[in-house]
């Protein structure tokens, strides 16, 4: 028994060392705090947000994109003191970020993750260096989860069908030029079977984990594996509600400025 105390005692002074050495910091606003774990499994971006926030780089900046029922979204340095006509969005530091795509993070209700450029212009889904947003998102029934999975799947077999038929653009033009649509349908035929071997390895698949997020706490379940996960709320997820909730108007910007009064380690 004294043995198995003392074994107890390891795990739990353990476990307590590791909750003092991860990485926490609180965001201050109007609407109350929001505090969020950084997790230590995507260094990157965990050591630039800290970066930024030992540099006070984000006091003053605005909640500048909200969508209720989605995300809120900060981070923009133009952000600061900008006149309620100004368009924002656009602003960030000088670098990117690699991805850090963590299998286990995903966009469950309350994460944090790395806001970035469309893959037109960054195929490597690089996240921006500052920009920021926390997932509000919707809870699902299991029929609308299902639901969701089946149509984000045809929209991505849809450009990956879109991708392989640009690649055969010049056969295909030859074929019409030359009349032969029995040759066009073998083609066609061929680019299908293509399409279908390809598509098993970017098919969108949820694991259990997932499903029981999205069915209790909620999430955004199709940007999974889109952007980079790199913490989470623990506290004041209710403020992150009042903020979602405030009144928008062009480009989803809050008509009354959400301003980020500061950021700071905790």
């Amino acid at each position: 028994m004294n043995k198995f105390i003392g074994v107890l005692l390891i795990l739990v002074l353990a476990a307590s060392c590791k909750n003092e050495t991860e990485s926490i910091v609180k965001i201050t606003t109007e609407f109350g705090d929001i505090k969020i774990r950084l997790y230590d499994k995507t260094p990157k971006h965990r050591d630039n947000f800290l970066k930024l926030v030992d540099e006070k780089f984000y006091d003053g900046l605005l909640f500048h994109r909200v969508i209720n029922h989605f995300m809120i979204q900060g981070g923009d340095p133009t952000s600061k003191n900008a006149g309620p006509d100004v368009m924002l969005g656009e602003g960030d530091v000088d670098y990117r970020i690699d991805a850090e795509f963590v299998p286990e993070y995903f966009h469950k209700k309350g994460v944090l993750a790395a806001a970035r450029e469309g893959d037109d212009t960054n195929p490597e889904r690089k996240s921006s260096g500052a920009q920021f947003y926390i997932v509000q998102g919707n809870v699902y029934s299991p029929e609308q989860l299902e639901a969701t999975v089946k149509s984000i799947n045809e929209r991505r077999k849809m450009a990956l069908y879109g991708r392989l038929k640009n690649q055969y653009k010049d056969e295909f033009t030859r074929l019409q030029e030359a009349n032969d649509p029995e040759a066009l349908d073998e083609l066609s035929e061929k680019l299908t079977r293509e399409c279908d071997s390809l598509f098993v390895n970017e098919e969108f698949v949820l694991t259990e984990a997932q499903k029981q997020a999205y069915t209790t706490v909620g999430g955004t379940p199709h940007l999974v594996g889109q952007y980079t996960v790199y913490g989470e709320v623990f506290e004041g997820l209710d403020v992150v509600d009042k903020i979602a909730a405030v009144k928008t108007g062009r480009a989803d910007r809050p008509v009354e400025d959400v301003v980020i009064k500061s950021i700071r380690k905790e």
